[in-house]
């Protein structure tokens, strides 16, 4: 278990936040996806490339230079790559619930399914030229914004 919190809250209260590489348009989109399908809030974002996604990534024992994957830490726990996505999954609304399915997959499999698209990521999805800036309404969501947590 990480000691990884937002600032001021146990980390067993603090919220379920994504963590993904902000240089990615894939993983840009990713996270909009996430965000569109998660009405009830209950995900917040860093990249790992702000100074709160090192930090929580530090908090929890892992390498932030050295990641390659998204990250998702929930009530203390933090997840990567396959098992961060079907977490994710099974709280977004609709049918994109039914992604949680995916955890009956072989965890060997999955993972491996994961670092193909991971490795690729770059090379099969075209990068936005421009950097995507989340509006002042989205904001609130994404920790390097949020002035509460200075």
């Amino acid at each position: 278990m990480c000691r990884a919190s937002v600032q001021g809250q146990d980390a067993a209260m603090s919220p379920r936040i994504v963590l993904y590489d902000g240089e990615c348009g894939f993983c840009t989109g990713t996270v909009q996806f996430i965000i569109k399908r998660d009405r009830a809030e209950r995900f917040r974002f860093a990249s790992l490339q702000s100074e709160p996604g090192r930090e929580l990534c530090v908090q929890c024992g892992l390498e932030p230079g050295a990641l390659d994957t998204m990250v998702l830490i929930d009530a203390g726990r933090a997840y990567t790559e396959s098992d961060a996505v079907v977490r994710v999954a099974r709280q977004l609304d609709g049918i994109w619930k039914l992604g949680a399915v995916c955890r009956l997959i072989p965890r060997p499999i999955r993972q491996w399914l994961y670092r193909v698209l991971a490795r690729n990521r770059h090379r099969w999805f075209r990068s936005h030229p421009e950097c995507w800036i989340p509006d002042a309404a989205l904001r609130r969501r994404f920790l390097e914004f949020d002035d509460s947590q200075a």
